[in-house]
């Protein structure tokens, strides 16, 4: 008998269990890791497009600044072009009654509260056309009085200034220019 004990003993420590214990291991081993690659490319293809939403949600928050400062712009340029026929109004006075003190003051508050905002008066007489600030009204001979004589399309007299919001034009301005 204690030849078959000892055989038993040989028999549980070499079992079938073992084997399939080890065969099994190595069947999940390989579905595991088709479950990780599965897995690691869900997680891929869900980092995608959580990035490809962030960047449209940034693009889409980008787009509606741009939107409000055009807006915004919009609307101060059109409320300083209405001003522009109260500018030419007071410029008319002050050429009527230079020594007023009252319109004297009333355009230098004007001017003060256009710069302020940003609006600034196109320089005129002295230069050269350009048709992107200047309207040429007329077109005279060049004046016989004044030496150096001007060049071509040299504008030599302002009948309505213009105006400038920022770098936009407001106005351009109505101007005489000499052949």
């Amino acid at each position: 008998m204690d030849d078959q004990e000892k055989k038993e003993v040989k028999i549980d420590t070499v079992s079938v269990t073992d084997d399939t214990n080890t065969k099994d291991n190595a069947t999940t081993g390989d579905a595991s890791d088709s479950e990780i690659e599965k897995l690691n490319a869900q997680i891929a293809e869900l980092t995608d497009k959580f990035l490809r939403l962030a960047a449209e949600l940034e693009n889409t928050r980008r787009r509606a600044a741009i939107d409000i400062e055009s807006t915004a712009r919009n609307r101060a340029m059109s409320v300083a072009k209405k001003f522009l026929p109260v500018m030419d109004a007071i410029d008319a006075a002050l050429q009527h009654s230079p020594d007023d003190a009252g319109i004297k003051s009333m355009a230098a508050a004007m001017n003060d509260a256009f710069s302020q905002i940003g609006i600034t008066k196109i320089e005129s007489v002295g230069q050269i056309m350009n048709p992107q600030f200047h309207n040429a009204i007329q077109v005279v001979d060049a004046p016989a009085d004044t030496e150096p004589k001007p060049e071509p399309n040299t504008i030599v007299s302002e009948l309505q200034p213009g105006y400038m919001f920022g770098d936009t034009v407001l106005r351009t301005a109505m101007v005489t220019v000499c052949k």
